[in-house]
């Protein structure tokens, strides 16, 4: 199968006679428990972790057939997770979910060896579909994501995805980036990132004095140069 035929968007999929083991690693204790609650019935979740340690303990003593992995955490997020299980556990399968659809956190958890990258505004149905094919050995995206993939491996396939300004950047800080250029106001990056307003200043404030800009119009610019929004 070519990458072209792989990279397809999720769909809800055949049925599946045995039930799939599938690990949760994100920080918000919240979103853990609503996927949990949704995928239930569908797959047996056998067990979560909340921090890059915790989850490559767990991992390694569960071996799921499946691990949803949040790209962005305060320890080294999902990419620090795969490097750390890729040569250990070839066996155990990554589908990315996060609320990042940028292109350099798609392209750079694939080259990390996900298998599949989706957002967190996927459906139920769809997430459970996405499960089984990443399990089955497909690539699975959500539909705008997989043309970053294509674009990048076709363009420069040894290529290494930096850049010397973002990377100065946590994972945090980007993430309050990115939804700030999106226009939201800090009380809308606190609730949707589950922070209080004066984490999302202070990140915003460190964000303006690494990148050496004065406002959130700059920093926007900036943002959206780097297809970042």
């Amino acid at each position: 199968m070519t990458m072209a035929e792989q990279m397809e968007p999720v769909d809800e999929g055949g049925p599946r006679a045995e039930r799939l083991r599938v690990f949760l690693v994100d920080d918000h204790a919240m979103f853990r428990a609503g996927v949990r609650a949704e995928l239930g019935a569908h797959v047996e979740v056998v067990g979560e972790a909340s921090t890059v340690a915790e989850a490559v303990s767990r991992i390694a003593a569960t071996t799921p057939d499946v691990v949803l992995l949040d790209v962005h955490m305060p320890d080294g997020g999902g990419r620090a997770v795969l490097e750390a299980m890729r040569r250990t556990h070839p066996q155990v399968r990554f589908l990315a979910l996060s609320v990042s659809d940028a292109a350099e956190d798609v392209i750079g958890l694939i080259r990390a060896g996900a298998r599949g990258y989706v957002t967190k505004t996927i459906s139920p149905d769809e997430l459970t579909a996405a499960i089984r094919r990443v399990a089955d050995g497909d690539a699975v995206f959500s539909p705008r994501l997989a043309g970053f993939v294509l674009d990048a491996f076709a363009a420069r396939p040894d290529a290494p995805v930096a850049d010397p300004e973002l990377d100065q950047l946590t994972n945090r800080e980007r993430e309050v980036l990115r939804l700030l250029a999106r226009g939201y106001a800090y009380k809308e990056i606190a609730k949707e990132l589950f922070i209080s307003i004066k984490t999302v200043e202070t990140h915003v404030s460190n964000v303006l004095r690494k990148l050496q800009m004065s406002n959130r119009y700059e920093l926007s610019r900036w943002a959206a140069d780097r297809r970042l929004v």
